[in-house]
């Protein structure tokens, strides 16, 4: 488990002036290309270690070598339970070394570290598209949730507004990434890719006692399913496509069976007939819609228009022909 592997690494670093990653991988188990990785990760998190290139090379904690982890600073140790948190299960292995880890680091950085070790969560289920670029503020919203302190978010929805917000988690849904936090209206999600500016103030962010980001993120998406499927179609799509259809569709779809003539039965759900219509048209013959008719009528529709506007008979842009 790569969370337990970065503790050790730490550790055993603390106790030598070098090592490299074919000392690594010996002692745990693991390859020479994941040790790598591993080093690699702690060094882009933060955590000071640097490779040491030559024969007699390998990696080293800058300062040299300790014998516990007093010498981490708090930057450091948030950085190292960052890394650890999300994704990963917390079997009762990790749950131990995560104990030894905090009991070892010094009490002022206690806090901030047990607070990053649930400040992300990730879910690998789409809401439809992805996002793949890394928000640029979500460096500054995790911080926020780390140190537990109020943000002023100004926010991009359907106008720009600018709220207070008690940052309680961030989630990391298959490539998009949401904030969860309170607000006067009471519990609120927002995209980061959305949030035009953030200010980080002076006051304590309030967070509900025994707060669990897993059990809220639960919440949150099935409020927001139960909104967005109101309506269900059975559809045949042809078998190749069927993966990119999945990734277009993401929560939203359901393989069925096999639909015959090479083609598999999907069900797909959104919050209005028009909806569904509009995320299948451009699929054209790839897709047939079995029912129900109201997502058939509104393709009869869309399909109507496009010819009305691109068939042979449509005018041309500008107006007419030659002369007119």
């Amino acid at each position: 488990m790569r969370a337990d592997r970065l503790v050790a690494i730490l550790m055993l670093m603390r106790t030598r002036a070098r090592v490299t990653a074919a000392e690594l991988a010996a002692e745990l188990e693991v390859s020479v290309s994941t040790a790598r990785r591993d080093l690699e990760a702690l060094s882009s998190a933060g955590v000071p270690v640097y490779p040491q290139p030559g024969r007699h090379g390998g990696w080293s904690l800058v300062g040299g070598a300790r014998t516990d982890l007093s010498g981490l600073t708090a930057g450091e140790a948030t950085a190292l339970f960052l890394l650890a948190g999300p994704g990963v299960p917390m079997t009762s292995e990790l749950r131990s070394a995560m104990r030894k880890l905090l009991a070892a680091l010094p009490r002022t950085f206690r806090g901030d570290a047990e607070a990053a070790s649930g400040a992300l969560l990730v879910d690998p289920v789409a809401w439809g598209g992805a996002g793949r670029v890394r928000p640029p503020l979500l460096g500054t919203l995790r911080d926020a949730v780390v140190r537990g302190r109020r943000v002023r978010l100004t926010y991009s929805g359907r106008s720009e507004s600018t709220r207070l917000v008690d940052p309680w988690g961030l989630v990391d849904k298959d490539g998009t990434w949401y904030l969860v936090g309170g607000t006067e209206r009471g519990r609120r999600s927002f995209r980061v890719d959305r949030v035009v500016d953030v200010l980080l103030t002076d006051e304590a962010a309030h967070r509900p006692p025994g707060f669990d980001l897993s059990e809220v993120w639960g919440e949150v998406v099935r409020d927001v399913e139960g909104r967005r499927s109101g309506v269900v179609a059975t559809v045949l799509v042809v078998a190749r496509y069927l993966s990119a259809f999945r990734a277009q569709w993401g929560r939203h779809c359901e393989v069925a069976g096999e639909g015959g003539d090479g083609r598999v039965r999907v069900r797909v759900s959104a919050h209005r007939a028009v909806s569904v219509a509009e995320q299948l048209a451009g699929w054209g013959a790839v897709v047939e819609v079995v029912e129900p008719a109201s997502v058939r009528d509104e393709l009869a529709r869309i399909g109507a228009e496009l010819v009305g506007r691109y068939g042979p008979a449509a005018e041309p842009p500008g107006g007419g022909g030659p002369g007119a």
